[in-house]
């Protein structure tokens, strides 16, 4: 337990996805098609959706799903990534805790977003299709799916949350480096994109907005299908590597975490994560905590509703069962763009009703308060979506330094924050606000939620 790092080797990087929906005894509730409130075919998600994926986003029963070879020798270009004692914050902090992280951002999207793009992307060149269209927050997914596109050879059009469009212009350079197409959601070149412009003027958008058009864009275009990087179950699949690769990890070095923590805005990566340690207690193998860091400005976990909404401000999207803060939920413009979802998984959503997951709300200004600290110890410039996961790993580690207690912490560090420097002008500068949605907010962000099925 002396070592920094520990990487697996390439021929350790995991041959199969890890689905833990097999292991629920309660599975998520299904997606329901909005005009007949009855759970969605696989035929009606294959219009919007590739089959393969379709398939895996229904399969509640298979617990393994082999990785394709053409992806798993695309992930040796980043993967197997390391899991990284934080010796230098431990001490930085003067507590007994053991903190581990698991590094996401050796990539040139800088994010663990690539390990899901990888995957779909390749299924739509195996259908023959000529590309794909999708949304991006913060610009980590929309990055990744370039790079995957320009890999597999696939058209790309991403529809980029027009707030983190201009607040992080060099995430969208690298975008149309890679080739896609990127436009500023809500746009007027959709006719959801019109519709939302019109009813919400002067909005800054949202990733509900820009996964509107989205699908609009791929309904409308031949030979194209739509991709999404976070909430779906197939997402949650593929993120699965990043728990299968730290739980091999934690083997190797004979240690084990006690507490497991993500940032959340639609669950890709703390699902990803969690995947294989919540297998364990799902099975009654093993207990573990598991925390969910998501921003005070958008608190899906913390504050939203159990219900069934939309996935999409547009309302054309099918129906998920989530923790939500209904589909007209504009959150504020903060720089934790990849957090910025109305909404979360509805696998999550469900281990969170069940108690099995835990969740915490942060404020911007302390998120990067966090951010700073574990910089200047590790020398690691974290995303700020990250940085909430690292704010509660602080927080609990400073619990274990008031109690004595020597727990094992592990917390996922998605990506890196090199194209965030807007924002960390703002917190070094002293101009940084914070925002918190006060009731009426929620209030009318709830009222576009459709009526709940009997």
């Amino acid at each position: 337990m002396d070592n920094y790092r520990t990487y697996l080797s390439e021929s350790e990087i995991p041959t199969h996805y890890y689905n833990m929906r097999a292991d629920m005894k309660v599975k998520p509730a299904p997606l329901l098609n909005p005009a007949t409130m009855q759970p969605m075919t696989a035929e009606e998600l294959s219009v919007v959706f590739c089959e393969e994926l379709v398939k895996q986003e229904l399969d509640d029963e298979t617990k393994f799903v082999e990785i394709p070879e053409e992806v798993r020798e695309y992930y040796k270009t980043f993967r197997p990534s390391p899991l990284v004692r934080a010796k230098n914050l431990e001490k930085r902090l003067g507590t007994p805790a053991r903190i581990y992280f698991k590094f996401e951002g050796n990539n040139t999207s800088g994010s663990h977003k690539l390990n899901s793009a990888a995957a779909q992307v390749y299924y739509a060149k195996k259908q023959g299709l000529k590309g794909i269209t999708s949304e991006t927050g913060a610009g980590q997914w929309g990055s990744a799916l370039a790079m995957a596109s320009a890999h597999f050879g696939l058209d790309c059009k991403v529809y980029m949350v027009s707030s983190s469009y201009e607040q992080k212009p060099f995430r969208r350079e690298v975008m149309r480096t890679f080739g896609a197409d990127v436009t500023p959601s809500p746009s007027t070149t959709t006719e959801v994109g019109r519709k939302i412009l019109r009813e919400f003027p002067g909005t800054r958008g949202s990733l509900g907005c820009a996964i509107s058009e989205a699908v609009e864009e791929a309904a409308t275009r031949e030979g194209y299908r739509y991709v999404l990087g976070s909430v779906l179950n197939q997402v949650l699949l593929h993120q699965s590597i990043i728990g299968l690769e730290a739980h091999k990890a934690f083997e190797i070095i004979g240690d084990s975490p006690d507490i497991i923590i993500g940032c959340t805005g639609g669950g890709s990566n703390l699902g990803g994560l969690i995947a294989p340690f919540m297998g364990e207690v799902l099975r009654g193998e093993r207990n573990y905590r598991f925390i969910g860091a998501e921003p005070a400005s958008c608190p899906s976990f913390t504050r939203g509703k159990y219900l069934y909404d939309f996935c999409d401000t547009g309302q054309i999207c099918p129906l998920a069962k989530m923790y939500t803060l209904g589909n007209g939920f504009m959150p504020s413009p903060n720089h934790a763009g990849g957090l910025r979802f109305h909404g979360m998984s509805s696998t999550l959503s469900e281990l969170y009703d069940q108690g099995l997951i835990e969740a915490v709300a942060y404020e911007q200004t302390e998120v990067f308060e966090a951010a700073e600290t574990f910089a200047r110890a590790e020398g690691i410039l974290p995303a700020p979506e990250s940085s909430h996961a690292i704010k509660a790993a602080i927080d609990e580690a400073l619990k274990c330094k008031e109690s004595g207690e020597e727990k094992v912490i592990l917390f996922g560090l998605s990506g890196t924050g090199y194209f965030d420097l807007v924002a960390y002008e703002q917190f070094n500068s002293g101009t940084m606000t914070d925002y918190i949605p006060g009731d009426e907010d929620l209030a009318k962000g709830l009222s576009f939620v459709p009526p709940q099925p009997e």
